[in-house]
């Protein structure tokens, strides 16, 4: 009997998995021409390797205006230098923005998501315990602190715990 209910978890499981990962899927085909460039582009700059290369092109440059004699493209203080770094920052700074901006979406998404399972669950939690109950006091079963367990069925409206919460923001407690 164990074995059935240890592939009845690994079932759930793997159904969970899956219907998460075509999600995934479906957001990676959605995406435009565009979005897959501005993610490939910020993937890129936001690396280590970027970085490294960056770093050594940007010495390199220096180095060889400093110690190079007859021929300096861009003598200190570097004017051309900060043109080029600034002209990589006017572009990189938007698209990278444009591919933060799709990974909040996503993230907006999959919030919303988990609100509302966090809901059914705590819908189907408050039922079970009413359920419960119920099922004690028809067995005869003693329930001793029963005004506590009463306060579990009751339901919660999010709108309620989204008050309390901006109440507690707004003037938090006293010491």
């Amino acid at each position: 009997m164990v074995p059935n209910r240890q592939k009845q978890g690994i079932s759930f499981a793997e159904r969970n998995v899956e219907a998460i990962a075509r999600m995934e899927h479906e957001l990676e085909v959605q995406r435009t021409f565009g979005e897959r460039v501005a993610d490939g582009f910020a993937a890129v700059v936001g690396s280590w390797p970027f970085i490294i290369v960056q770093s050594l092109l940007l010495g390199a440059w220096v180095i060889l205006n400093v110690c190079l004699v007859v021929f300096r493209w861009d003598p200190y203080p570097f004017i051309l230098l900060n043109l080029v770094l600034s002209f990589q920052a006017a572009y990189a700074s938007p698209i990278i923005m444009m591919s933060q901006n799709r990974q909040s979406k996503i993230a907006d998404r999959r919030n919303q998501l988990d609100l509302q399972i966090n809901l059914l669950a705590e819908q189907e939690s408050t039922e079970t315990l009413r359920l419960l109950r119920k099922l004690c006091e028809h067995a005869g079963v003693d329930m001793t602190g029963e005004h506590r367990e009463r306060g579990l069925e009751r339901r919660t409206h999010p709108e309620d715990v989204v008050n309390l919460l901006e109440k507690a923001v707004k003037h938090p407690p006293q010491n």
